[in-house]
């Protein structure tokens, strides 16, 4: 199989490859202020694992959900596992499809997808690219075109590289809590003093995989021995993060939605997710802006 060749934009400050063809992901972003690019998210592996990206879309919903699917309105969407090592439905679709390219410049790139899933998820949704100066924004959205109501969610999955060492500023009031063998969470609790954000402070050792709420919707990663921030911005108020014993990287995840949302107490929409008619629309955007520190 050809390997795929990222499309490319960039400017003065940044410099963003993209794959179309793997989930409309992000191959690489770099800081250019330097000379030299520095990776602000993790750069491409070469492989079409797209956990091996440095980010892609989560839609048209996040992470796990239970039991192979849910009833929503008296109707049962099944959802089929999508990962040979994982027990359950995980990230939706969005990141297993090849995106079509609608417009492609310098600085900006759209790509867009039509999924049907019968019985389950049927949708068309448009994936951003911009470069502003210093930022770059994503904007993704996504239209129910199935033919009955069912809760979607957006998100983004950046992977960023430790760099020897990353610092976290990420306020939040909630978390929840696993079992402390899978993912799948328990219970909600206040953060605990460990995973306070809401001051600047390194990230934990010995692995955290936990959705956070009531977050501000702004987060700063700091890199100390490289003097670099990444400011991220976006319009949800929840996010997973994800740092894995051992790695030299971390996920730090926008969302609008905790993980197993729809079986969360109080169902999907009062777990974030968004109830979406036929032929109506979601849209979530995100911003990544660097800076020297």
């Amino acid at each position: 199989m050809t390997q795929p060749v990222p499309l490319q934009l960039r400017n003065d400050s940044l410099r963003l490859h993209v794959l179309p063809q793997v989930g409309g992901g992000i191959a690489g972003l770099e800081w250019m202020e330097r000379g030299a690019g520095v990776a602000l998210m993790r750069g491409w592996t070469g492989t079409r694992d797209p956990n091996r990206l440095a980010c892609y879309p989560l839609l048209p919903w996040s992470n796990r959900i239970a039991h192979g699917g849910f009833f929503y309105r008296g109707r049962e969407a099944r959802l089929a596992r999508n990962r040979e090592d994982d027990a359950w439905p995980i990230h939706g679709s969005g990141w297993q499809r090849e995106w079509a390219v609608a417009r492609h410049d310098d600085l900006t790139l759209v790509l867009t997808l039509e999924e049907s899933v019968s019985g389950a998820y049927s949708y068309r949704a448009l994936l951003g690219y911009r470069l502003d100066g210093d930022t770059l924004r994503v904007r993704l959205r996504v239209t129910n075109t199935g033919d009955f109501s069912l809760p979607f969610g957006l998100g983004l999955h950046p992977f960023f590289p430790l760099h020897g060492g990353a610092r976290l500023l990420a306020p939040a009031h909630s978390v929840w809590q696993n079992d402390g063998s899978a993912p799948l969470p328990v219970r909600r609790d206040a953060v605990p003093e460990a995973w306070d954000f809401g001051k600047d402070r390194s990230l934990p050792e010995g692995g955290l995989n936990h959705a956070f709420e009531g977050w501000s919707g702004r987060a700063t990663v700091e890199w100390p021995a490289l003097a670099l921030r990444l400011h991220i911005e976006s319009d949800v108020d929840r996010y997973v993060l994800y740092v894995p014993d051992g790695e030299t990287f971390f996920c730090f995840e926008p969302v609008d939605h905790p993980i197993n949302a729809v079986h969360l107490p109080g169902g999907p929409l009062a777990n974030g997710m968004t109830d979406l008619a036929p032929g109506v629309s979601l849209e979530r955007c995100f911003a990544f802006r660097g800076n020297n520190a």
